[in-house]
């Protein structure tokens, strides 16, 4: 059969009746699962809220925590300093993903001459893997500058971009390093034996594999560094939590923290929601919210 008749017959397919019912019972079935799942929700949804409008101290929390007047203030700084936290967020992935590759390959390779290097990746991760980050934010953004040498930057921002990438990259670099020794060793004797270099098969073969492996484990690091970014304030930078702050102590008010909460939300549902998707596409079971 041709191309242009196989065609033909598939246009000419007409489903069964059995099919056609079998159709319909799937769509019934999804609605009635998308109509319960919606009315539970609204139900539930609706007790709560009662519960806590109803509550005595009801009118205290919405005067301290969800001021609308204070919130409409407060949303264009505290916007601002989130602009501040996306542009973090964009250079430390970048700055995470190379450095956490580059360690992983490292702990990787074979032979005693490489024993230097391997010790220096673990090192590297059991070492920014035990600190806390905040320790590491206050140690580079307070400690270094306080040195006063020459050539060595000052910026606030610079040396929290730097603790973030440290800390975050021990532990990209151990989920690379995962998914690199899970691909079986037979594939980097093929390579081998059509003449690539250890590099190339590196390069070609075995890393790609590996990053198909554990993409949702290492989009889940940066959902996790997407919220971690906001910790720079301690340093004195006026991001999203640092302008929150600020107007808040203008009448202790902590409206504008709730604004920075719901904005760092905001930033982080469509990467955990993408997050669950590329982990379906990859196998895993479960993610979805039906």
């Amino acid at each position: 059969m041709t191309a242009g008749e196989h065609t033909d017959a598939r246009r000419a397919w007409v489903p069964s009746a059995l099919e056609l019912e079998r159709r319909a019972y799937r769509r019934s079935r999804t609605v009635r699962s998308a109509a319960i799942a919606s009315i539970s929700t609204i139900i539930l949804v609706g007790v709560l809220g009662f519960v806590v409008t109803s509550s005595s101290g009801w009118p205290r929390v919405k005067e301290t925590f969800f001021d609308w007047d204070k919130a409409v203030a407060s949303f264009p700084a505290v916007l601002n300093g989130l602009w501040l936290n996306i542009r973090v967020l964009l250079v430390c992935s970048v700055l995470i993903t190379a450095l956490g590759l580059t360690i992983a390959v490292i702990r990787t390779l074979r032979g005693p001459v490489f024993f230097p290097l391997r010790l220096f990746g673990a090192a590297f991760t059991d070492l920014f893997r035990g600190l806390p980050l905040l320790l590491v934010l206050l140690l580079l953004g307070f400690g270094v500058p306080a040195l006063g040498l020459d050539g060595v930057p000052q910026e606030a921002v610079f040396w929290g971009c730097a603790a973030l990438v440290l800390s975050y990259s021990a532990y990209v670099a151990e989920v690379f390093r995962a998914g690199i020794e899970s691909v079986h060793p037979s594939q980097r004797a093929a390579a081998r034996s059509l003449g690539l270099t250890h590099t190339q098969s590196l390069r070609f073969v075995i890393v790609p594999q590996a990053i198909r492996r554990v993409l949702p484990p290492l989009l889940n690091d940066f959902v996790s560094l997407q919220k971690d970014s906001g910790l720079i304030a301690v340093l004195g930078v006026v991001d999203a939590i640092r302008a929150a702050q600020i107007e808040t102590a203008r009448d202790f008010n902590f409206t504008p923290y709730v604004v920075a909460g719901v904005l760092f939300v905001c930033l982080t549902i469509p990467m955990a929601r993408f997050t669950d998707w590329v982990a379906r596409k990859q196998g895993f079971q479960g993610g979805g919210l039906l």
